[in-house]
């Protein structure tokens, strides 16, 4: 019975990846397992049920109070109603033709599109499918290979969760307490590093076999220079507008990214009115979208603060501690570990309920290690350890969108595209580009200064 006490936060993690396999909703999930294993705690003299009373504090004074967490409904507004206001069509077309006389150009356009729009929605759910509906079938028209095709799109679709403005960057750097301006300029160089790879990658491919993608006409396109300027005014003039002003307004120190969140929301409504589409029924779309995609991530919130403080209170990160510490392993052994145990969840989980699990257990772990000079010390970067892993698990996540069985961009992109695309053109197509996504991983590994080297010169 000592046995089974003292190993009960072990118990609750395994209940809880066993539940997660039925498809209940996970906030749901979340909550009923911290809750029974609290009743479980009280019956075995583990804990008192009377600690139950802090947890509605914990979820008030730490969630619902959160300043940092009211940026989220904020960015969701602001992705949601850019898929509707007709911009990234536009930048479609004219990277389209910037791009004709490149080998892959159509799919180094679909990426390049993705960077941009990754840094002015950072939904990923919103991304792909607006991609998929918009890029697809104007690729698979120009003969384009499909797994090439849908490789592209999805994963240039889900940048959008490392190029800030990203609700799980929000998301971490509340549940590490660390300033989400500093986890949003980390993010930057890694994000641009990843989206660099896919287009030397497509760019190669497409050079050594052009059959996987045959060129743009040459008579797509204006046919003047005048045509031409105010293509790319009317194209690239929007999106450049709400980085400015979202992501510019951040890293110059004029808005918090709260304040700079509210100001997005406002220019997507702006953009929305000069293309014509702000419309009642798009309006009324566009809120109802919000408020449940909000209401879904604070109800995970939710229930994830009643797991963690069970889990805690019955002595789960003491016990992970006296783990580490008994098998004797170094600091890079324990990294190594808890990334492979970050992209081993990411074929089964999506990056929500990794996310809360993971971090408020590892991340004081993380905290403690040395890693002697190789993060170095950067001047005006706090806790340069925990930014540093923030970025590497935010890296390593973005695989959890494109991994079988349970990618969730995978998912979206099947729900939108045509009935001749099938679901193992989209597995094979996402294999080159999750490597890729390794090979992003271990750089930052290698090189921290790729995370914490921007922050340093604008922080300092």
């Amino acid at each position: 019975m000592e046995s089974f006490v003292e190993y009960l936060p072990l118990w609750m993690f395994a209940a809880l990846g066993v539940l997660l396999f039925t498809g209940y909703p996970v906030a749901f999930i979340l909550g009923g397992v911290g809750l029974a294993f609290a009743f479980i705690g009280d019956m075995a003299g583990a804990f008192r049920l009377q600690q139950l009373f802090l947890v509605p504090l914990r979820i008030y004074g730490g969630t619902m109070e959160s300043p940092v967490l009211v940026a989220i409904p904020m960015f969701i507004f602001m992705g949601t109603m850019l898929e509707k206001s007709g911009v990234a069509k536009d930048l479609l077309h004219a990277l389209q033709v910037l791009t004709r006389r490149i080998p892959g150009g159509l799919a180094l356009s679909v990426t390049l599109m993705g960077t941009i729009m990754a840094a002015t929605t950072g939904i990923i759910g919103a991304s792909v499918v607006m991609m998929t509906l918009l890029a697809l079938p104007v690729m698979l028209d120009r003969g384009y290979n499909r797994a090439l095709a849908t490789g592209t799109i999805a994963s240039s679709g889900t940048l959008g969760i490392l190029i800030p403005p990203s609700i799980m960057l929000v998301i971490m750097a509340d549940l590490l307490s660390v300033p989400v301006g500093t986890v949003f300029i980390a993010a930057v160089i890694p994000g641009l590093l990843l989206s660099g790879l896919y287009v030397l990658y497509i760019w190669v491919l497409c050079h050594f076999r052009p059959q996987l993608a045959p060129p743009l006409p040459d008579d797509v396109g204006p046919e003047n220079s005048g045509e031409l300027v105010s293509m790319l005014l009317r194209s690239f003039v929007p999106p450049v507008f709400l980085i400015v002003i979202v992501l510019g307004s951040i890293f110059a120190g004029f808005a918090t990214p709260t304040e700079a969140a509210g100001v997005g929301a406002l220019g997507s409504v702006v953009l929305a009115a000069f293309n014509r589409k702000l419309t009642w029924p798009v309006m009324k779309d566009v809120c109802e979208r919000s408020a449940l995609t909000g209401a879904m991530l604070f109800g995970i919130f939710v229930g994830a603060t009643c797991f963690s403080f069970v889990f805690r209170t019955l002595g789960g990160e003491h016990l992970i501690i006296e783990f580490i510490e008994h098998i004797g392993v170094g600091p890079w052994s324990i990294l190594f570990i808890l990334m492979a145990m970050v992209f081993a969840l990411g074929f089964f989980f999506d990056w929500i309920e990794i996310t809360l699990i993971v971090l408020p257990v590892f991340a004081p772990i993380v905290g403690l290690l040395d890693f002697g000079n190789h993060i170095g010390d950067y001047a005006g970067v706090d806790r340069e350890a925990i930014i540093w892993f923030t970025i590497l698990v935010a890296v390593n996540l973005q695989t959890s969108f494109l991994t079988p069985p349970f990618g969730f961009a995978l998912f979206y992109m099947k729900g939108v595209a045509p009935p001749e695309v099938t679901i193992q053109d989209i597995y094979k197509g996402i294999i080159p580009f999750v490597l890729l996504q390794l090979v992003g991983l271990t750089f930052v590994l290698i090189f921290p200064n790729l995370a914490l080297w921007l922050p340093s010169s604008l922080l300092q």
